[in-house]
């Protein structure tokens, strides 16, 4: 619809002026981020494997996929500038889907990571990465949501991938591992995985993930606290949600028998409101507690058991 009040010929200069600033946008977020992201080859047991990944440190780090990698020790990854190199895996953690690897004397230029946490819904962003084998492709779009929840496993484990951003920027076969990128060119996420019908997932660069990052840099594994239960939303009585200002709570179904928290004195139906003096409102914030630091430390725990809010400690393990 044209501005009301506006001839047509003014109108459509201004659409042009508008469709020149996100040409602009595009095409500057592509000339900063495309010299950091390469096509990778791999080779494992199961055959022939190929994605995208993102130089970040000037000493060749880089950030793709843990399921491009996945029984690979290596490969090769090819520039943006025409330039091979061999990569080696330092670190993958598949709960996160994401891997670390190493491209020594790497020919790249790093990008530079953002903070997903201040992404908005209808922001533009733009995907990079080698969908089909076709190297240094960039398309571009909006969040369409965030928040969303992507199921990964390894091997008896599952776990939810909380915050991941969803956008409808084309991401196809080949695109996992890329960067998603802001208008300013920083990456705020590494795409994960193509949902169908236009939509692309990410997973997120944030707090929780550089954690992750930094252990797989540091350690080559992530190591992960277990408490034992397993549980789903819900409501909180009224009169506790408006005296705590939490409508949520996470109801166990399922504590494990000789877990932490069968030990801490957790029964199936307490419905947990606080762990560690954070709001428990679902499954992801117990899971964003559980990294390393919380293993062999206290955990004080408050939930809602018959009426009555009860206090106990656990003590999470390491997860095996």
């Amino acid at each position: 619809m044209e501005p009301k009040n506006l001839p047509a010929a003014d109108a459509d200069a201004l659409d042009a002026d508008a469709l020149d600033a996100y040409s602009r946008a595009v095409s500057g977020v592509a000339a900063t981020v495309l010299p950091s992201v390469a096509s990778l080859a791999v080779t494992t047991p199961r055959g022939q494997g190929a994605g995208s990944g993102v130089l970040f440190t000037a000493d060749g780090f880089m950030l793709t996929s843990a399921h491009v990698v996945a029984e690979a020790s290596g490969g090769d990854a090819e520039f943006t500038s025409g330039d091979e190199a061999h990569f080696e895996v330092v670190g993958a953690d598949p709960l996160a889907d994401l891997a670390v690897l190493r491209v020594p004397g790497s020919p790249g230029t790093p990008a530079t990571l953002g903070d997903a946490d201040s992404l908005r819904i209808g922001q533009l962003v733009i995907a990079v990465g080698n969908p089909m084998g076709l190297a240094g492709s960039v398309t571009a779009g909006v969040v369409s949501a965030l928040g969303r929840s992507l199921p990964v496993r390894s091997g008896r484990h599952v776990r939810l991938i909380d915050d991941v951003i969803q956008t409808d920027a084309a991401l196809n076969p080949g695109n996992s591992g890329g960067a998603l990128a802001d208008s300013a060119g920083r990456v705020v996420g590494v795409n994960t995985a193509v949902a169908g019908f236009g939509l692309g997932l990410a997973v997120p660069i944030n707090s929780t993930t550089r954690y992750i990052i930094s252990e797989l840099m540091s350690e080559g594994r992530v190591r992960r606290a277990w408490l034992g239960v397993a549980g789903a939303t819900a409501p909180l009585p009224p009169h506790l949600a408006d005296r705590l200002e939490q409508r949520r709570g996470l109801r166990l179904v399922e504590v494990v028998p000789g877990s932490p928290a069968a030990l801490a004195g957790l029964f199936l139906g307490d419905v947990m409101i606080t762990a560690g003096g954070r709001p428990v409102r679902g499954v992801q914030d117990v899971q964003r507690l559980m990294l390393g630091p919380a293993i062999g430390t206290r955990l004080p725990i408050t939930v809602l058991r018959r009426g009555a809010l009860v206090d106990v400690v656990a003590v999470p393990e390491p997860l095996q």
